[in-house]
C-alpha cells in the first residue's frame, strides 16, 4: 500500500493500538505529532471509508489521512490524528436509506463502531493533551455519511467538520448548526449520490447555518484526492474552535 519511502515514513507515524470495552475492540492508528506536552493540541477524528473496513490496522490510512501527516502539514498544522478501523460488514453510520425518495434516515442508535468510536475519544482526551475546543470530525464515502452521524450524535464534541462525499438526514440539520461544516463533493459520484451533500447542505442553509460546499465539476468518487490536498480547507479547518 504505501510503495514509497515517504508513503512508508508517514505510516510509521501513526502508532497501532486498539480500544477494548468489553467484548467489543475497535482498532485504530494514533498520530503523535510532538514530544511538547506544555501546549494543548486539537484533534482529528478520521473515518475512512467502506472499502478500508477490516481488522488489519492498516487499510484506513490508504486514502486522505496522509495528507495530515506530510511535514509541511505538521509544521504549520501540529494536531493529534485518530483513524480508527471499521470492522468489516458494518459502518460508520445508522442510516436508512429510502431509495424511492431519495432520502435517509438517522436511527435512534449508533452503531458499535460509531458508540466505541466516541468511548476512544473520551479516553483520548483522558490521556493526552487535547484541546477539547478544537476537536475535528471528516470522513471520506463511508467516513463522510459516518461524520454526519456523529455529529447529529454527538453534537457539543465537535468544532468543525470535513465531510467528503457522503451525506446525512435533513432533519438533524438543526442539531448541528452550530458546527462549521464544509462539505466536498464530485458532481459525477456514482457510488454516493450528490444529492445527499445538496439535501444537507439546503437543510443546514434552512435551519440558519453557514456551511460550504466545493462540488468538484468533472469528478466522480475520489473527491477526497483534491479536497485532502487542498490547502484553504486545511486551513480553516485549524482556526475553528468551539464558541
Amino acid at each position: 500500500m504505501f510503495n514509497t519511502p515517504t508513503g512508508y515514513a508517514q505510516a510509521s507515524l501513526f502508532n497501532a493500538d486498539k480500544f477494548v470495552s468489553g467484548q467489543d475492540t475497535l482498532n485504530y492508528r494514533f498520530l503523535f505529532p510532538d514530544y511538547n506536552t506544555l501546549r494543548e493540541l486539537p484533534l482529528v477524528v478520521f473515518l475512512h471509508g467502506s472499502g478500508e473496513r477490516g481488522n488489519d490496522n492498516n487499510a484506513q490510512l490508504k486514502w486522505g489521512v496522509m495528507n495530515f501527516a506530510t511535514s509541511e502539514q505538521m509544521k504549520m498544522h501540529s494536531a493529534f490524528v485518530v483513524a480508527p478501523q471499521c470492522p468489516t460488514g458494518v459502518s460508520w453510520a445508522n442510516f436508512l436509506f429510502d431509495e424511492i425518495s431519495g432520502s435517509i434516515q438517522m436511527q435512534d442508535s449508533p452503531t458499535k463502531p460509531m458508540e466505541l468510536l466516541f468511548q476512544l475519544v473520551q479516553q483520548l482526551i483522558r490521556d493526552y493533551p487535547v484541546d477539547t475546543d478544537r476537536i475535528y470530525i471528516t470522513g471520506l464515502s463511508m467516513g463522510g455519511l459516518g461524520a454526519f452521524d456523529a455529529m447529529a450524535r454527538y453534537p457539543d464534541l465537535f468544532a468543525a467538520s470535513v465531510p467528503v462525499c457522503g451525506g446525512g438526514d435533513p432533519s438533524t440539520a438543526p442539531l448541528i448548526k452550530h458546527i462549521p461544516i464544509w462539505i466536498f463533493h464530485g458532481a459525477e459520484d456514482t457510488s454516493v449520490d450528490p444529492k445527499y451533500s445538496v439535501d444537507m447542505l439546503q437543510a443546514l442553509i434552512g435551519a440558519g447555518a453557514y456551511p460550504g460546499l466545493t462540488y468538484y465539476p468533472e469528478v466522480g468518487h475520489f473527491s477526497w484526492i483534491a479536497a485532502y490536498s487542498d490547502p484553504l480547507m486545511m486551513e480553516w479547518l485549524f482556526r475553528q474552535r468551539k464558541e
